[in-house]
């Protein structure tokens, strides 16, 4: 699951201390800087060819997401994942998840249906460990359509910032067997659901859809004891 540095360019055009947190933050929330990692910055200088300033700015930030611990003097280190964080990002994305799936069955079912479809037909053509990341982006794509569809996408910047614990967690689910297969299955029965114009089978789908990580909380702890903080 690790990314491949070479990936990120920076644009020597814009600011780079924005770039490198989001190359950083996306290395981070993809495990391929696993908890417990420490982050030099002379390396990282060295990597993006920056001066120290840049570098700073941006673990300052990932800081601030909780997504670094930083020792002053000492070493800045990936943290570990707050399951009760998590638990708590998982209860704001059922709050509105379940509310926007609930209305849209009622009010748009087919044309919801049509636009989730569209997205899990090109989940269905990545489900490899070798396309994790791909994957994970389009599971990430099939929940905006509900935000966009219910007309509440300035939402869903909200509760992108407050699942970096909740997305951790889900990236050391993925790998586990059947894991990617029970998601298609999982997203197929919320479209068939949502088509059907049904919204109590529609929030049923979803609610088990979105509590299966969690659902396993115990096993994911008991597999990655030093990745995680409860």
């Amino acid at each position: 699951m690790k990314l491949n540095p070479k990936e990120f360019a920076l644009d020597r055009s814009r600011q780079v201390a924005p770039q490198i947190l989001e190359i950083l933050r996306s290395r981070i929330l993809s495990m391929g800087l696993p908890p417990t990692t420490v982050l030099s910055r002379m390396s990282l200088q060295s990597e993006f060819n920056v001066s120290q300033t840049p570098v700073r700015d941006a673990l300052i930030r990932l800081e601030e997401e909780g997504l670094v611990e930083v020792y002053p003097q000492y070493a800045t280190v990936v943290s570990r994942i707050d399951i009760r964080n998590a638990t708590q990002a998982h209860f704001l994305r059922l709050s509105i998840e379940l509310e926007a799936v609930c209305r849209l069955t009622l009010n748009s079912a087919e044309e919801t249906a049509t636009a989730l479809e569209a997205v899990l037909f090109r989940q269905k053509r990545v489900m490899s460990p070798e396309t994790y990341d791909l994957f994970d982006s389009l599971d990430k794509d099939f929940h905006r359509v509900l935000y966009e569809r219910a007309d509440i996408l300035g939402l869903w910047s909200t509760v992108r910032r407050q699942s970096v614990h909740l997305d951790r967690l889900r990236m050391l689910n993925l790998p586990m067997p059947g894991k990617l297969e029970q998601i298609i299955a999982d997203h197929q029965a919320i479209v068939d659901a949502v088509r059907s114009a049904d919204a109590q089978v529609a929030v049923a789908a979803l609610r088990k859809h979105l509590s299966g990580t969690l659902s396993i909380i115990d096993l994911i702890c008991e597999q990655y004891p030093d990745y995680v903080s409860r």
